[in-house]
């Protein structure tokens, strides 16, 4: 009787002494503890943010109690409140210079969708410039909200392997390229 027929899956327990699981499971788990926020703040919503790191709602239970202010100390980004067609290449920027694997989570309806204001100066939803992970609703979300989208691409980043995260990435990038390239009229 080997290993294998002991165990019918990786991650199962063996007796009281060890756990048996693939290096990709180990470095999934610990990386879906270990998220380190960029907080892209410009409206309420990054209010409500702020009260998720005070003791009420502590982030720190979900490992991202370190936000970080400069993208290449960061891997995932929070778009907080509304962004206007002038802040969408600085945002894209700061995206670009996170470190890989890269994650989105869009808060609030202005973010997500421009929220009330469908006017010509504001990014009706950042998906057209950024490829989002989770979509927190909410005008502005409550923290326990924006505490369950955090726990929602924990089990995304468990579940998804670096490679597939890699071309999910790539394909929401070329749709995003694809639908942004300016018409070109003969």
């Amino acid at each position: 009787m080997g290993l294998t027929e002991t165990l019918s899956k990786p991650g199962e327990m063996f007796g009281d002494m060890f756990q048996v699981a693939t290096l990709d499971n180990v470095v999934q788990w610990g990386q879906s503890f270990s998220l380190w926020p960029y907080p892209f703040a410009t409206a309420c919503c990054g209010i409500e943010y702020m009260s998720t790191a005070c003791a009420d709602y502590d982030i720190a239970r979900f490992g991202a109690e370190r936000p970080s202010f400069s993208p290449r100390q960061a891997d995932m980004i929070l778009v907080l409140g509304t962004i206007t067609y002038k802040m969408a290449p600085v945002l894209r920027q700061i995206y670009d210079q996170l470190a890989e694997p890269k994650f989105v989570i869009s808060v609030g309806a202005c973010a997500s969708s421009g929220g009330m204001f469908h006017t010509y100066g504001v990014l009706q939803g950042v998906d057209r410039i950024l490829p989002v992970d989770v979509y927190v609703p909410g005008c502005p979300p409550r923290p326990e909200a924006i505490l369950d989208a955090l726990v929602k691409l924990q089990k995304k980043v468990q579940s998804q392997g670096l490679e597939a995260r890699r071309q999910e990435v790539m394909r929401k990038i070329e749709e995003i390229n694809e639908r942004n390239k300016p018409l070109v009229v003969a």
